[in-house]
């Protein structure tokens, strides 16, 4: 599936930042000191909620270190486990599936408002629940999602500073690289991590810094031309985004409202936006899979009128997504439109990660569901129905996925309705 010497090539070149010789372990911990200090800029006497499957355990360790050390009053880590979680699918009662821990979201919204920071680790099995009853994951999912919004209005809105890490689980190395033995996978993975998360040079600080004024630049030029819509055109995809009012393009670091500065994901190769809730019309297809909750959806072809999803299919999935869909009257409507170019290092690398975080930087992509406040002039300022009045979106659902590739084609759409290039062939034009 990939070329691991041309994969290794272009996923290692940070210029001007030489690359190391460092072991697994000390690259794993200067992913914790990264995790840290630039996903996020944790300061003294903060204390810090960790998410995680049991498998990155090693990883919460260092991190959980690092934290200490940067002056975390307090750092607590709610673990998961994978095998457990087909259990409940095997064997739960069918009413179970409405069900969700309310009082653990409660808590963590309560965590953040007290001014906890929050971290996610992410490497789950992408096709967990590929053979479970879709209705059952379906249930399952929005019972989550209306539990978690209380904690999820406060990420979404940028009230704390957060952040996504990852960790090379042997069920996704193997998702990657199915014909080679567990470990080896596992290390290919490891070392794909590594350097699109930046930690393969000796001084990894200095690369993210280097990284985060180019995206800056990115941002600045887009907002200095204040289109009013994009247009996504190749093949099957022609697709107008209309931009919300006063909307504002982010990326990189960015400062939350509590005043720290944090790269919410750690890789990131967008600059992203918000669209218009009801200015989003025609047609687009997917260019990367979505693993979603633990089903892998392919090929996916929607059709938009009015801002508004009327027709979806999907290859695989399918049922999945639909019932997504349908999870509330904001899950059918975007919430976010971001743009990478197709020579990112992780599109450069040749890997499909399926995985959101991975494959959403390697290519341009949308989101349905949730906008974000802080991709709004003085967007943290604004109360919900001010947000709402510029156009942004509300749901319980945040879901990207990948609509750019080597073939399509963007333009700005102009006050006035001319059409700009911004992208050709998925480059800066």
């Amino acid at each position: 599936m990939i070329d691991a010497k041309h994969s290794e090539t272009d996923m290692t070149k940070h210029a001007g930042f030489p690359l190391d010789t460092s072991s697994h372990e000390e690259r794993l911990d200067r992913l914790g000191q990264v995790a840290v200090h630039v996903g996020l800029g944790l300061r003294p006497g903060q204390e810090l909620v960790i998410t995680a499957s049991i498998d990155a355990l090693p990883l919460v360790r260092r991190i959980t270190e690092h934290a200490y050390k940067a002056g975390a009053s307090l750092v607590t880590t709610l673990f998961s486990d994978e095998e457990t979680t087909l259990m409940r699918f095997r064997n739960a009662p069918d009413d179970s599936f409405d069900a969700a821990s309310g009082w653990l979201y409660e808590g963590m919204a309560n965590a953040f408002k007290s001014g906890a920071a929050r971290l996610a680790i992410s490497g789950e099995n992408p096709s967990l629940l590929a053979h479970e009853d879709p209705e059952k994951v379906s249930r399952a999912n929005r019972a989550r999602s209306k539990a978690y919004m209380p904690a999820l209005s406060l990420i979404a809105g940028f009230d704390i500073n957060w952040t996504i890490v990852s960790y090379a689980s042997p069920a996704w190395a193997k998702a990657m690289f199915p014909g080679d033995p567990e470990d080896i996978a596992v290390a290919k993975l490891w070392h794909a991590i590594f350097a699109a998360s930046r930690v393969d040079t000796l001084d990894p600080v200095a690369a993210w810094e280097a990284h985060n004024r180019e995206l800056q630049a990115s941002t600045a030029r887009l907002n200095g031309r204040r289109y009013a819509a994009l247009r996504f055109r190749g093949p099957g995809t022609d697709l107008t985004v209309g931009l919300a009012d006063e909307h504002e393009w982010a990326g990189g670091a960015s400062t939350a409202k509590n005043g720290i500065v944090c790269n919410a994901n750690i890789p990131t190769e967008e600059v992203f936006t918000t669209p218009h809730k009801d200015r989003v019309h025609g047609y687009v297809t997917s260019t990367k899979p979505l693993s979603y909750q633990g089903t892998l959806i392919q090929d996916i072809a929607v059709k938009f009128e009015g801002g508004r999803i009327v027709e979806a299919t999907a290859r695989t999935g399918a049922d999945v997504l639909n019932k997504v869909l349908d999870t509330d009257e904001g899950s059918r409507r975007l919430g976010e439109v971001a743009l990478v170019p197709h020579s990112s290092p992780i599109s450069k690398s040749g890997l499909l990660f399926y995985n959101t975080l991975y494959d959403e930087n390697a290519a341009s992509h949308i989101a349905l569901g949730q906008s974000y406040s802080k991709c709004f002039i003085n967007g943290s300022s604004l109360t919900p129905e001010e947000l709402a009045a510029r156009g942004a979106n509300s749901s319980l659902i945040h879901i990207d996925w990948m609509i750019g590739s080597g073939e399509v084609d963007v333009d700005g759409i102009t006050a006035s309705g001319e059409a700009e290039p911004v992208m050709r062939k998925g480059e800066w034009a």
